[in-house]
């Protein structure tokens, strides 16, 4: 579908600006600036779902093969998907008629092929949407299932129905989902679970070198790419963007703290439960 409408417009629409990728000499102060730090949140959150495949290692026949080939293959794909994407909305619409509006696919389609063409353009992308909500459906709750099979006092999230699916698991991610969407506006809603999803990753990257540590003779089938570099470049920058939105957004950012807390605290009283 994404590249139907990238094709679509880049033939039949009308180009009504040009892009320009390689960064200039005035570009440095907005790279570095923390409205650009914010603005990566956004793009972080539009690679998610990238890792998803791992929530479903449990089922696949030679997870160390296969996984890897199959994150590089999705995630090259995610990014070429994006950039196309990307690109085909700035050379559709104005970058001012888009700035600081959320349905940009919505108003690149109206410059392309006007009210009627971006109401067709608004249900594909509703439709792409919808797929991926089914999508995360399916390798969401795999994660809460593993959490109730692995820690007791949260058994009831590991039950399955007689047809063998997390049902506990799919309804309590359910119930968060209608929660979080009454709770806030959508960018609200995207800049908290942005925010969230972003430190669950940097936390999850600085668990590498925690292992290294700690654990040095562990096996490791799969040793990190780049290792120490990769793992700390991408601390960095992680890092960078979480301060930024926390000194700009601090309520969500807040919000995503407290998120994380009540995580460590409810593993905490897992443990303990554990235990006795």
């Amino acid at each position: 579908m994404i590249l139907v409408f990238c094709a679509s417009v880049l033939l039949f629409g009308d180009t009504v600006s040009a892009v320009r990728f390689r960064p200039e000499a005035t570009d440095t102060a907005t790279i570095f600036s923390g409205a650009f730090a914010i603005a990566l949140i956004y793009v972080s959150y539009a690679y998610t779902g990238w890792n998803a495949a791992t929530y479903l290692s449990g089922e696949l026949e030679d997870p160390q093969n296969s996984l890897p080939r199959i994150l590089a293959v999705g995630t090259g794909l995610v990014v070429l998907l994006y950039l196309a994407l990307n690109y085909t909305f700035l050379v559709a619409a104005p970058v001012e008629a888009m700035r600081g509006e959320i349905e940009v696919g919505y108003i690149a389609a109206t410059s392309a092929f006007g009210n009627r063409g971006a109401q067709l353009t608004g249900i594909v992308l509703a439709g792409l949407l919808v797929s991926t909500v089914s999508a995360m459906l399916i390798a969401g709750p795999r994660v809460l299932q593993v959490i109730g099979e692995d820690f007791p006092a949260f058994r009831w999230l590991g039950r399955r129905n007689r047809n063998g699916i997390p049902a506990a698991a799919i309804t309590f991610q359910a119930a968060l989902a209608i929660a979080f969407i009454l709770s806030g506006t959508f960018e609200s809603v995207l800049v908290f679970a942005g925010f969230t999803l972003a430190l669950n990753s940097f936390i999850t990257v600085l668990g590498v070198f925690v292992l290294r540590w700690r654990q040095p003779g562990l096996p490791r089938p799969y040793r990190t790419f780049g290792y120490p570099v990769t793992p700390l470049v991408y601390l960095g920058l992680t890092a960078w963007t979480l301060a930024y939105v926390l000194m700009d957004r601090p309520i969500e950012g807040l919000f995503g703290l407290a998120v994380i807390a009540s995580g460590f605290l409810a593993y905490a009283m897992a443990q303990r439960h554990r235990a006795h």
